[in-house]
């Protein structure tokens, strides 16, 4: 059978519902139990049938319980016994109700197809239920675990810090040393800077060698 995706538009799912075949009708029927059916059966829900016992849980008849007389599947409407109203004739006919306003509160199982379907569904449910004690069972409280991690916490902590202060100290005696040999550096050649300085002005006054003249001196006398 080829799977079909929901449909999303309104008018596309009262189609679906109008044009519904029969088995699908019938799961549509699908009622909630009562809570001590649920506990004993194991199941939350099953299609209603004639002959369970079901309680109207809303609409003007809600707290109304009686036996299903029939089953309409072309409306999906319920008629329960002794639920009925008075024609403006005189007559008395039953008020149809809706599936999903009713809860079955006993179930009819006459039929053995009926017996072995509440029995598949319990054998299914049955792990679930017990996987879930084991998990509960399992986990610890919360006490426990919330002081296991505070535990954690404070070793890594701990742990953390010890190797942090070690790395810290080499790291700091580094540094000073060459803040120290920088300044040795800066001082080393302020001491230069002058002396340098003062070389350029001796060079630069220094004067030129005047030129022999001698020569034209004894000419001219």
């Amino acid at each position: 059978m080829q799977a079909t995706k929901p449909a999303k538009k309104p008018g596309k799912q009262r189609k679906s519902l109008y044009n519904a075949p029969a088995h699908l009708r019938h799961k549509f029927m699908a009622v909630p139990l009562s809570p001590e059916l649920i506990s004993s059966k194991g199941t939350k829900a099953l299609p209603v049938r004639k002959g369970d016992t079901v309680r109207v849980m809303r609409g003007d008849h809600k707290g109304f319980e009686g036996k299903v007389s029939q089953i309409d599947l072309k409306r999906y409407r319920i008629f329960i016994e002794g639920l009925t109203r008075e024609k403006v004739d005189g007559t008395n006919i039953f008020v149809s109700v809706h599936p999903s306003k009713v809860m079955i509160r006993s179930l009819k199982l006459d039929d053995k197809w009926r017996k072995g379907i509440v029995e598949r569904k319990k054998e299914l449910e049955l792990p679930k239920k017990e996987k879930e004690v084991v998990k509960i069972a399992e986990k610890p409280p919360k006490k426990a675990v919330e002081a296991k991690k505070a535990k954690a916490v404070k070793k890594k902590a701990v742990v953390q810090e010890k190797p942090a202060e070690k790395a810290t100290k080499p790291a700091r005696k580094e540094v000073q040393k060459k803040s120290v040999a920088k300044k040795k550096k800066e001082k080393k050649t302020k001491e230069k800077e002058p002396a340098k300085k003062e070389e350029k002005q001796k060079a630069a006054k220094k004067p030129r060698a005047k030129r022999k003249t001698a020569s034209k001196t004894e000419g001219g006398t």
